[in-house]
């Protein structure tokens, strides 16, 4: 079967930065839908027509994977805001309630980047935003998506951080 709207497309890959620096691997196959919100955008443009075997070699600007970086979406909270245990790499669904940074976007994942006894650094960049990317994707099979799949633009879960939902450790919802 030939990769068309809507579909399912079990993929694996080799996710490298502009220097050949490996950032993610993933060699058990993962279904996505195709046509929908699980893939970027370029990705799911150059999978079109491809079938199960066939093997690509992407080279994805900011751009077209997570965006430039924007230092207006680091700031500093105060760390009696938020739950102990607190660690570099936690990510938490918006801000605390009482932070005090205004005009930050609400619908970000903020990431923790640095601890001190006073406050806590968030930053609502992609973990890989502002970076070239390098991709060697597998097709390994492709299938018809369900009505459910169709009605919800996607399989379910992304376990990637390609896709948004990180392999950071989560922290929770802090609002």
């Amino acid at each position: 079967m030939e990769i068309n709207r809507p579909c399912v497309v079990s993929l694996t890959w080799k996710l490298s930065d502009a220097q050949n620096q490996p950032l993610d691997e993933l060699t058990e196959p993962v279904e996505f839908f195709y046509g929908g919100d699980d893939l970027l955008a370029k990705v799911e443009e150059a999978l079109a027509g491809y079938e199960p075997g066939s093997e690509l070699r992407l080279q994805l600007e900011p751009e077209d994977a997570f965006g430039e970086y924007r230092p207006e979406l680091v700031c500093f909270e105060d760390r009696k805001l938020f739950p102990e245990p607190i660690e570099v790499g936690m990510a938490f669904e918006g801000l605390p309630r009482g932070h005090v940074t205004p005009d930050m976007p609400a619908d970000r994942i903020y990431i923790v980047t640095e601890l001190y006894p006073s406050h806590v650094v968030l930053d609502g960049n992609h973990p890989l935003a502002g970076m070239a990317l390098r991709m060697h994707v597998k097709v390994v099979a492709v299938r018809e998506a369900s009505a459910a799949e169709i009605e919800a633009g996607s399989v379910g879960t992304s376990p990637l951080p390609l896709l948004g939902s990180g392999s950071k450790e989560r922290g929770g919802t802090l609002h």
